[in-house]
């Protein structure tokens, strides 16, 4: 699953369209926690836009356990490449 997974990051870099915002929202949360693990850092303020997106987006995936994020993160990687090619 390591590989699958280090495999799937590297690929995503490449894509041959950037993802839509829902879909870079979907990859970081899972990343942050297929690595980190459930988010333990307050919520940033009301002014930060993209800090509040991104804790957002960590703190759906709580409760998965690094498996699971892992495997969300490739089937997810797996339909962007189909979707936008590499």
């Amino acid at each position: 699953m390591d590989e699958s997974f280090k495999k799937a990051a590297e690929e995503v870099t490449v894509l041959k369209q950037k993802p839509d915002n829902r879909e870079l929202s979907a990859l970081y949360g899972l990343y942050k926690q297929a690595t980190v693990g459930d988010v333990t850092a307050e919520r940033p303020g009301m002014l930060d836009f993209t800090g509040k997106a991104k804790w957002d987006a960590w703190n759906e995936r709580k409760g998965l356990s690094s498996e699971e994020a892992k495997g969300a993160y490739i089937d997810l990687v797996e339909k962007l490449k189909g979707k936008y090619g590499i």
